[in-house]
């Protein structure tokens, strides 16, 4: 596997996992109806974030965004989302992402890393989040809409860099 900066090329392999994993509405909080144009408009980063593709074999596996968390006086603190096929999950897919998001923002100067909304039901992600550092600092109740869990709190998570 290996992991490279995202091109146009890749979206007929990136539009479906993303729809994938929007559509199931269990851990992102993403809208399902929203059309492939805009999942690419929100997905696709821009100057100075970036958008990463993880594939094998000429597979596309899993894709991550990075970049800054907030503009101006906020501009030090990065933040990523990641996902990941649910072909290629229990692979060390994501883990690899993460880490290479986690060296991408500390080789661009960023002081720390925030993810802003990270489903308390996304035991898998939440854990993995804590192995690579990151900590729970709050957690918004009930701001998420679980499609069978009801609402459930949204953790934000953060790590030094």
């Amino acid at each position: 596997m290996r992991i490279r900066e995202y091109t146009e090329t890749d979206w007929d392999q990136v539009r479906p996992i993303l729809a994938e994993v929007v559509g199931a509405g269990d851990t992102f909080p993403y809208d399902p109806a929203w059309p492939p144009e805009v999942l690419h408009d929100v997905w696709v980063e821009r100057p100075p974030g970036l958008t990463v593709v993880a594939e094998a074999d000429g597979t596309i596996l899993g894709t991550a965004k990075t970049g800054p968390n907030r503009p101006g006086p906020g501009a030090h603190v990065a933040t990523a989302s990641y996902m990941v096929s649910a072909a290629a999950r229990g692979r060390g897919v994501g883990r690899a992402l993460v880490e290479y998001t986690l060296d991408w923002a500390r080789r661009q100067g960023y002081a720390a890393m925030q993810f802003n909304a990270v489903a308390e039901s996304n035991i898998a992600a939440v854990e993995l989040y804590r192995r690579l550092g990151f900590a729970v600092i709050g957690t918004v109740p009930e701001a998420f809409a679980h499609p069978t869990q009801g609402r459930i709190g949204l953790h934000v998570m953060h790590r030094f860099l």
